[in-house]
């Protein structure tokens, strides 16, 4: 590994000089004063790699990934066994979703650097994303070793053990990084403990919690976390108003940080909605019966339909992948307009290549078994561009009792999903969800399958027989014992599935007249 002294080698003192106060500025946030002195740098050592890693940082901030890419590989070239120059490079290609080269950069990053923490923290998120827990599970360990004062490192750890089967050892380092971690970042490992399977928090975690969540010197990061482990423990006690109370003040600090808008949303769906409206003239080439992809709201069942759908000899299961949105990105910016100004214009010629990028980006789902599914669950927007370009593909809606499904996400701690918080988003939310699915139904009969959650529930046999004939998928009885699948799912849901099928989820009459304002604004919203 390169010192400091090393990675400056060849420049002179005043450079060095401009170097560190690129450094001290991208440390502070000040992106404009590093990009001055670093284009002064770049003037007087065009070459020099810790130059050119530096400006590709900032051109990564800038929002210029394709730069900084150019920029990492000239320095690549000339600093081959720099691992914080891979590193850097696989940070660039998950900003362009290039998640192979993401982890080949990663991999290699910890072979040149294997006591560089932040490199195999960052390798052992890529594989944990990837679904790859078995690889994932020592990287991470190495990781912790490395970093053991890193609460989000361990708590990564602890969730990649849960996902590889194993939740009584998550649960042990959940309760290290409490134990040895209490103020800084411990709410993470509180959440996760909160919501491990079989072992719920004890009276004894709950009145630690009350303290730590009523403390005004936690910061409001953690009390928005340790908020919702608190409600999720109270519950499972049968304390169901005080949990409500619990995720309502932890609610009301998230809005603070994510606000949303409702009124912005519903007119992007009416814009969505009348630009499929005939339907475009999509590619008529036989292609896209590869894929199978999975869309709802969150908590509405979609984790136990893939793992249905991969237990099947034919299908693997792809878990939430970006390849669709960011196929419609690209086109985008090809074409330099928004998605769905351009879809009225589109040729089948068009749609075609569309739908062949989206087949090459997933090629990698398609190694082991010939079918695969894309569970990402907001690719509901996206089910007019997806017929239009994989005409043979299958799209699977799943469904839940709408009060269940809005209580369901305001009960968990979801990040980037602002809606969550408060009872007339969830509400505006599910009906612009709702109105989606109908248009796509009416729009392309025959072509979108309803799998509702309750009545899955209530007749497993014929709805998984329903499915899969739907999806061309001769039945199986592994399908039915979904639950004994060795795969490893990462979602909310991971315990569930690897439960049979229960009747007891449903949690709305817990909660009783609690609810009756999510009820109103259910009503007001259809």
């Amino acid at each position: 590994m390169l010192t400091a002294q090393q990675r400056v080698a060849g420049l002179s003192p005043d450079l060095v000089r401009r170097l560190q106060a690129v450094e001290h500025a991208l440390q502070q946030g000040r992106v404009e004063a590093a990009e001055r002195d670093v284009a002064a740098a770049l003037a007087a050592a065009p070459k020099h790699p810790e130059v050119l890693r530096l400006f590709a940082v900032i051109q990564s901030l800038r929002g210029r990934p394709h730069e900084a890419i150019q920029a990492l590989q000239q320095a690549n070239a000339q600093r081959p066994t720099d691992a914080i120059i891979y590193n850097a490079l696989a940070g660039v290609y998950e900003r362009v979703n290039d998640f192979g080269r993401a982890r080949e950069a990663l991999q290699r990053a910890c072979e040149l650097g294997p006591d560089l923490a932040p490199c195999w923290f960052n390798y052992g998120w890529r594989l944990y994303v990837d679904g790859d827990i078995d690889a994932a599970v020592p990287v991470l360990q190495r990781a912790a070793t490395l970093a053991p004062q890193d609460a989000q490192t361990r708590s990564l750890l602890a969730d990649a053990l849960n996902a590889d089967g194993n939740p009584q050892a998550a649960a042990l380092e959940y309760r290290r990084i409490i134990a040895d971690l209490p103020g800084t970042g411990s709410g993470t490992a509180w959440w996760g403990l909160a919501t491990l399977k079989p072992t719920p928090l004890t009276r004894d975690d709950v009145v630690t919690l009350r303290e730590l969540v009523d403390d005004s010197a936690t910061a409001e990061n953690d009390r928005i976390t340790l908020g919702f482990a608190l409600a999720m423990a109270l519950e499972n006690q049968g304390e169901f108003v005080e949990a409500f109370a619990r995720m309502n003040t932890a609610h009301a600090l998230a809005r603070r940080s994510e606000p949303y808008d409702a009124v912005a949303f519903r007119r992007r769906i009416d814009e969505l909605l009348a630009a499929f409206m005939p339907a475009p003239a999509g590619t008529t080439e036989p292609q896209g019966g590869e894929v199978i992809f999975i869309v709802s709201l969150p908590r509405s069942g979609s984790t136990l339909t893939e793992q249905i759908l991969a237990a099947h000899s034919n299908v693997q299961g792809g878990a939430e992948l970006v390849d669709l949105p960011q196929t419609i990105l690209d086109e985008s910016a090809r074409v330099q307009q928004p998605f769905p100004q351009w879809v009225r214009t589109h040729t089948p010629e068009q749609w075609r290549a569309l739908g062949q990028r989206y087949l090459a980006r997933t090629a990698r789902w398609r190694r082991q078994h010939p079918r695969f599914t894309d569970k990402t669950p907001g690719n509901w927007l996206y089910v007019g561009a997806i017929l239009a370009m994989l005409p043979q593909a299958r799209i699977v809606v799943c469904r839940r009792d709408p009060l269940e499904t809005c209580l369901a996400c305001y009960r968990y701690m979801y990040r980037r999903h602002p809606y969550t918080h408060d009872f007339s988003d969830l509400a505006a939310r599910w009906h612009d969800f709702d109105r989606a699915i109908q248009h796509w139904k009416t729009l392309y009969p025959g072509r979108v399958h309803e799998q509702i959650h309750e009545d899955l529930i209530a007749e497993p046999e014929a709805q998984i027989r329903e499915l899969l004939g739907f999806c061309n998928l001769q039945f199986e009885e592994s399908c039915l014992n979904f639950h004994a699948s060795e795969r490893r799912v990462t979602t909310p849901s991971a315990a569930q599935v690897r439960e049979p099928l229960r009747q007891d989820t449903a949690r709305a009459a817990k909660y009783g007249a609690l609810l009756d304002p999510l009820r109103a604004a259910l009503a007001r919203a259809s």
